[in-house]
């Protein structure tokens, strides 16, 4: 159930009825809109939530209504307007298309940044890169860890670009968050329940990576893992899924963009690095996302994308990456948005 307050209800009204939801035992969950302020009401579902109407007639209320879906506070009912999440001086969700570029892994001080350089240059709003890198076999490259994370960080305060970097471990939360503007969950770690409450605990922007073989309302519920623990800076990242078919690393799936955009109020980005695998494949399916209506793009850039110790053949050159930059333009203005 979601409590829907007055247009001008005052912070004690809210405050209020914040507390006497908590009295019905459930969790109140403060949610501030453009126009509207909205108390969501999460616990048990099998609670009697007819009590929660009786908030009708409290002082500032407009409405109590019920959410249908599973997923709660991820819900486009909770914030129709849609959510905006700030990562340094980026916005992602807004009319200004997000872009997040840089290379799948931090290999030395020099390769990242020229990449930091390289996509700056080109116009990209964030600098992203693998410190710590889950792989599928233990002998592969793993990352730079601890100084990749330090050599990330300083890349990109210098060009001026907030850093985008995934994290594996719980444990290494404090660290990560410490050099980093936000945090990315990835497929691997999609269903990481532990990991998804403990990133719900910090006010960071955290990145969500969709599963390989995850359904969207199993996606959702991993957002709401995050968000039922008070932290709402969730962004949903599609990334291609694991079909039958092998011609592409993964199947991009952009039917998940709009349905999304449907389902919840978080921004939706595109990974189309990953969802294809294939450098030459990178930019038409950058297009085809934006024109799906996605709210940014998540694109790997290589100075030397052959010599890459990670995902190389998905890796666009840096003069690729600013021809792309330059067709996203005109597809952005004709969908009604920015670049």
């Amino acid at each position: 159930m979601i409590v829907v307050m007055k247009a001008h209800a005052t912070e004690a009204e809210i405050q209020a009825v914040a507390k006497m939801v908590e009295e019905l035992d459930y969790n109140a969950h403060i949610i501030r809109g453009i126009e509207r302020t909205v108390v969501a009401c999460v616990g048990d579902e099998r609670g009697e939530q007819h009590q929660l109407t009786h908030l009708e007639s409290v002082a500032g209320v407009e409405r109590v209504m019920p959410v249908v879906r599973s997923f709660k506070l991820a819900s486009r009912e909770v914030r129709p307007e849609g959510s905006r999440i700030k990562v340094g001086n980026m916005e992602i969700g807004g009319k200004r298309i997000a872009v997040i570029a840089g290379p799948c892994a931090v290999e030395s001080e020099a390769q990242v940044e020229a990449a930091a350089d390289a996509v700056k240059a080109a116009g990209a709003h964030a600098l992203r890169g693998g410190a710590f890198k889950p792989r599928t076999s233990p002998y592969s490259f793993q990352g730079m860890e601890d100084e990749g994370l330090r050599l990330l960080e300083k890349a990109g305060r210098r060009v001026g670009l907030p850093v985008v970097t995934e994290i594996m471990d719980p444990h290494d939360i404090d660290l990560v968050a410490a050099h980093s503007d936000m945090l990315q969950v990835g497929a691997r770690n999609a269903q990481n329940f532990s990991l998804l409450r403990r990133l719900g605990r910090i006010k960071k922007p955290v990145l969500l990576k969709r599963g390989m073989s995850m359904k969207l309302e199993e996606f959702m519920m991993a957002a709401e893992y995050i968000l039922s623990e008070g932290n709402p800076n969730v962004v949903l990242c599609e990334r291609g899924i694991r079909t039958f078919e092998t011609a592409t690393r993964n199947t991009l799936d952009l039917n998940a963009v709009p349905l999304l955009k449907e389902w919840t109020h978080l921004p939706v980005i595109v990974d189309p690095s990953h969802g294809t695998g294939i450098y030459k494949m990178v930019a038409p399916m950058a297009l085809a996302a934006i024109a799906a209506g996605a709210d940014g793009l998540l694109i790997e850039v290589h100075p030397k994308p052959d010599s890459a110790l990670s995902d190389g053949p998905q890796q666009l050159k840096p003069s690729r990456f600013a021809a792309l930059m330059k067709s996203l333009k005109p597809l952005a203005e004709a969908v009604g948005r920015t670049l």
